[in-house]
């Protein structure tokens, strides 16, 4: 995943994302099947997720493979800390880890996976090399929270494309291309960031390839990673997901 560059415009980019969203879908699922006190978050990017978490008292841990995104993530956290306080308990540690093979030396209460990032694991066996290792991960009785884009939202996407912002900041042009066969997408982003006390922008070429799955399959696949019981949902709600679904929700227990 190409995020060196991008993980400096990636907040500018995402402002409008809905992240108390994800965070109150987790605590409906932790309020009927336990409340933890350790979270592994998974892809955890800037820590957008992981630091709100971490100041409600729970011990988060962030993993993503970027070492950029986590220095940012590590910079937010310090400036969280000047401003405001953290509830009793409340910890934070960053790591440097592949979503496939993560590991830490003790099994947590919960793991999530937010913001569409399994989606980056193109291939069926990668997807299940992160299933298994999440799964040796959690305690007994454990949960799985992740969401993905659908077969719908990437079609969605390729249809609606090219997409374009123009702001004082930071400007991208987005396109996209879809392989109907794999329902696989590459996006293509220029982006223009204006380097600051300075008139002029600096540019930044990203790819980005996800891949969506069968909500059966994926199903199937927790419970093949030794999953005991297995719930999905549709785009933040507590309802089944259907064919029009765009974000999918699991909720995979141990």
């Amino acid at each position: 995943m190409a995020y060196e560059k991008f993980a400096y415009t990636y907040d500018l980019l995402m402002e409008d994302m809905p992240y108390p969203q994800w965070i109150r879908f987790a605590r409906q699922i932790w309020d009927q099947y336990g409340s933890p006190r350790t979270v592994v978050d998974l892809g955890c990017g800037t820590g957008n997720i992981a630091i709100p978490l971490a100041q409600t008292g729970l011990h988060v841990t962030g993993i993503d493979l970027s070492a950029d995104m986590l220095a940012v993530a590590r910079d937010k956290e310090e400036q969280h800390r000047k401003r405001s306080s953290f509830a009793p308990g409340g910890g934070l540690l960053w790591l440097e880890q592949d979503i496939r093979e993560w590991a830490l030396p003790e099994r947590v209460d919960s793991v999530i996976s937010f913001c569409d990032c399994l989606n980056y694991l193109t291939e069926e066996e990668q997807l299940l090399q992160a299933f298994r290792q999440t799964y040796e991960g959690l305690v007994e009785g454990g949960t799985f929270l992740f969401d993905m884009h659908t077969e719908a939202q990437l079609k969605a996407y390729a249809e609606m494309q090219p997409f374009w912002l123009k702001d004082e900041l930071v400007s991208y042009i987005w396109t996209c291309e879809l392989d109907e066969a794999r329902c696989e997408i590459e996006h293509d982003l220029t982006i223009f960031l204006k380097d600051e006390g300075a008139p002029v922008y600096r540019r930044i070429d990203e790819v980005h390839v996800q891949r969506a799955y069968k909500l059966d399959w994926l199903e199937q696949a927790l419970h093949r990673s030794g999953f005991s019981r297995v719930m999905r949902f549709a785009d933040f709600k507590l309802q089944p997901s259907d064919e029009r679904t765009e974000r999918a929700f699991f909720v995979a227990i141990k």
